[in-house]
């Protein structure tokens, strides 16, 4: 699995969501609304999820493993700090 794009879209509203991140993998498949969270250990992603009949909040994509987990994490936060250096731009 390559992810062959990665596109962030920082937060500027004060809170905990610094940023929507959408992957591509291997230029066929999308994931949007990864969020970057800062939480009390520092920056992690929380992956998309929707709310359960229950009231809990479920993941609907996410890695199976751990070390994929990792990776994409590692590559997430490394963009999204590439685009706190860049200017904001209007859309």
């Amino acid at each position: 699995m390559n992810i062959t794009d990665v596109r962030v879209r920082k937060i500027t509203a004060e809170g905990k969501m610094k940023a929507i991140v959408s992957i591509t993998i291997d230029d066929v498949f999308v994931v949007h609304d990864i969020k970057v969270i800062d939480g009390e250990k520092g920056l992690f992603i929380a992956m998309p999820s929707k709310k359960a009949t229950d009231g809990e909040y479920r993941d609907i994509a996410h890695p199976i493993n751990s070390k994929t987990r990792e990776d994409l994490q590692n590559l997430i936060l490394s963009r999204y700090e590439q685009a706190l250096l860049e200017p904001d731009t209007e859309e």
